[in-house]
């Protein structure tokens, strides 16, 4: 399974619990999409999860713009995602970030809202914040390989483990 996270905004730990926490244990990997804050915090994740690919995002201290690229591209299970923390320009900068990336799909933060948008061939994913919502619900995304073999299911999970969108992200042409 690969789990995504974002905009953790913490100076203490990686504030992980419930699901999230189980899900980023159990998880192949885990993209984080930025905004840990402090060193501290990008540390306790590398400890947390077996394999971390992050990026940095704006509210990060200079000593993880040190530690991590602003933007990143995974595989995993047949899709590419291309992964940054936010894009000034919107899902029209978000999807030409991702074709510039040959990716499948984009994981990206910032907002700390869960949605997933299809854009054009690119399916755009933002797995929401698991630590400071700001009025939307805590939340991750996780995704697990399709029994066919295409592609991944994908699904917004909250920190207390309800499933509140379901989605599939297949490898482009």
């Amino acid at each position: 399974m690969l789990v995504a996270v974002s905009d953790t905004h913490s100076t203490e730990g990686h504030r992980l619990t419930g699901r999230t926490l189980e899900a980023v244990r159990r998880a192949d990997s885990v993209v984080h999409a930025g905004d840990f804050y402090t060193e501290s915090v990008l540390d306790s994740f590398e400890s947390a999860a077996g394999r971390l690919y992050a990026v940095a995002g704006n509210n990060d201290d200079s000593g993880i713009a040190g530690r991590l690229p602003d933007s990143r591209v995974v595989s995993y299970g047949g899709v590419t995602f291309a992964v940054r923390h936010r894009s000034r320009t919107g899902p029209t900068g978000l999807t030409l970030f991702g074709r510039e990336h040959d990716a499948d799909a984009v994981i990206f933060g910032h907002s700390h809202d869960p949605t997933v948008e299809a854009a054009d061939d690119l399916t755009l994913i933002n797995p929401g914040s698991h630590a400071q919502p700001r009025g939307n619900r805590r939340a991750h995304a996780e995704f697990e390989r399709r029994p066919d073999g295409d592609g991944l299911d994908g699904r917004l999970v909250t920190v207390d483990g309800e499933t509140f969108e379901s989605f599939t992200v297949t490898p482009r042409d």
